[in-house]
């Protein structure tokens, strides 16, 4: 890029989360309309429904959020009777988190949106530019990590 020719609008971390901020939203109005969520407690959520019982610990590690942030997560999705909390017998300090029947209910109802939600957002696109595009993002992603480590 030469000198004073930068072009913010086609900068690549900047159109990713302008592109990432677009497409959340749809998703993000009927998390919050319908069970008050933030973003946060839907992916906790989401992590328990899909994987089953789990650490946040876990949950932070997998989904790359911060430990302070699932933890209130947690708390919300707790007083929401959306989780439950059981201390793991081994080890006192761990606690496994569950989906309770009426968080499995909501999993159920939000998964069922998410997939019509990217069909929808994906429906201009051929099933290989499907493909090529989770296999540029996953591309990017690494980079970016990489990037943050060295």
């Amino acid at each position: 890029m030469e000198k004073g020719a930068f072009d913010l609008q086609e900068f690549l971390p900047y159109r990713l989360n302008q592109a990432a901020e677009a497409a959340s939203l749809g998703f993000q109005k009927v998390y919050r309309e319908r069970y008050g969520m933030l973003r946060t407690e839907w992916r906790v959520l989401f992590h328990l429904g899909l994987y089953g019982s789990m650490t946040a610990r876990e949950i932070g590690a997998r989904a790359g959020i911060h430990k302070t942030k699932i933890s209130r997560a947690v708390s919300r999705l707790e007083a929401q009777r959306f989780l439950t909390r059981k201390r793991d017998e081994a080890d006192r300090r761990v606690e496994n988190l569950s989906l309770t029947p009426n968080g499995r209910r909501v999993y159920d109802d939000l998964f069922a949106v998410a997939e019509r939600y990217e069909g929808d957002l994906t429906a201009a696109l051929s099933t290989d530019e499907r493909a090529l595009l989770r296999d540029l993002l996953r591309r990017i992603e690494t980079a970016g990590q990489a990037a943050i480590r060295t």
